[in-house]
């Protein structure tokens, strides 16, 4: 096996073709993309070159600075909730449950393969107020509340796709967290019982540390993924009320295809794109600190 990984001209036969395709796949995409940048139109009307006009249109556009901010809101408090309540699944699966977590971890994994479009049904049914009361509704007028028009208002709009979206995805994180919990050596476990460690102190000091890699993993995946949310969010409010719930993907969407401005789309798409590269560098340096602080 060294001896044909250390042959420069054999793994160049062997990654040669794979390079090619994402080359194709990928790279050339973005590269096309990022020429439209410097260009309006699209491929039906023809392209007009303007230069740097598209970013200096979109640092004074009050529409893309309102999808970023309720972009970076949304990742921020999905991201978390993912991880988090992943996280305590995982902890339920590898330590309370143990060999008897099959089950439960293929029913709370269910949601993961639903189509996106029947999620979102579901939650429309739950939280809408017309023409019937959904579940949520019926039950805050038991309790002799007044029932809420949950789409109606960007700010609990945006509460039910964050719910929606974090239920969904949780079964997910806890199986690729639980993959992390399992691997931690079960006779350091038993040293740290041994010397008194148990509950939140056995947690603390002897699990997280341990699965601290598989979490930045899943911090970092759960992050970019819920930066690019898209299908849930047009399936559920389709940006509504007004643009409200209008991510990055939206607005890119909708100046690419519904005003077909290729080239104004693609420079959202290319602040997307910094954004990612940016969030995923500022998890990555936190990991490598935190690291040095272990070590040290």
């Amino acid at each position: 096996m060294k001896n044909v990984l250390g042959d420069k001209r054999t793994i160049a036969i062997l990654l040669g073709p794979a390079l090619l395709v994402y080359s194709v796949v990928m790279l050339v995409p973005v590269l096309v993309s990022l020429g439209y940048t410097l260009f309006e139109g699209n491929a039906i009307v023809g392209f007009t070159f303007v230069g740097f006009d598209n970013f200096v249109r979109l640092f004074g556009d009050s529409e893309v600075h309102a999808a970023l901010l309720f972009t970076l809101k949304y990742a921020v408090v999905v991201t978390i909730g993912q991880v988090l309540f992943g996280y305590g699944l995982a902890l339920l699966y590898a330590f309370a449950l143990k060999r008897a977590s099959g089950l439960i971890r293929t029913l709370v994994f269910f949601p993961v393969v639903m189509p996106t479009v029947a999620v979102a049904l579901l939650f429309q049914q739950l939280f809408s107020v017309a023409p019937t009361q959904g579940v949520v509704n019926s039950f805050i007028t038991s309790f002799g509340g007044v029932p809420l028009d949950w789409f109606g208002d960007g700010g609990s709009a945006f509460f039910v796709i964050a719910i929606m979206d974090i239920w969904r995805s949780m079964g997910f994180y806890g199986v690729l967290l639980y993959s992390g919990l399992i691997d931690i050596p079960e006779d350091v476990m038993e040293s740290a019982r041994l010397d008194g460690a148990s509950g939140w102190k056995l947690i603390r000091h002897i699990v997280l540390p341990l699965s601290l890699p598989v979490l930045i993993s899943s911090l970092i995946f759960s992050i970019n993924g819920t930066l690019k949310v898209f299908d849930s969010v047009l399936a559920l409010t389709n940006g509504g009320p007004g643009s409200t719930t209008s991510p990055l993907t939206i607005a890119m969407f909708d100046q690419s295809f519904t005003y077909g401005q290729y080239g104004y789309g693609s420079t959202i798409a290319m602040l997307l794109t910094m954004v990612c590269l940016a969030v995923t560098f500022v998890v990555f340096r936190g990991a490598a600190r935190n690291r040095q602080r272990a070590a040290s």
